[in-house]
C-alpha cells in the first residue's frame, strides 16, 4: 500500500488510491521526483502554473475529468 503511515496532501492521497507511483507521476509529468515528492506530502506547497499544468496532463492520461480544484484552493 502506498502512503503508509505518512501525512499525505489531496494529490497523494489520490496517488495512494489509484496505486500509482511518485516516480510514475515525476516522468509523465517531466517533474522533479522531489516537486512530486513535495506536491503528495507538503500541505502548504502549491506548485507554480507551469508545474500544475504538467501534473494536471500527466494525471489525465489516467482520470480525463481531473481539475486543479481536486488538489490545490487558488
Amino acid at each position: 500500500m502506498f502512503g503508509l503511515g505518512k501525512k499525505r496532501t489531496k494529490l497523494g492521497k489520490w496517488l495512494d488510491k489509484r496505486g500509482i507511483s511518485q516516480a510514475w507521476l515525476a516522468k509523465e509529468s517531466k517533474v522533479s521526483e522531489n516537486t512530486i515528492s513535495d506536491l503528495t506530502n507538503k500541505d502548504d506547497r502549491i506548485p507554480n502554473g507551469r508545474t500544475m499544468k504538467k501534473v494536471l496532463n500527466a494525471l489525465r492520461k489516467v482520470d480525463p475529468t481531473v481539475k486543479q480544484d481536486d488538489f490545490w484552493q487558488m
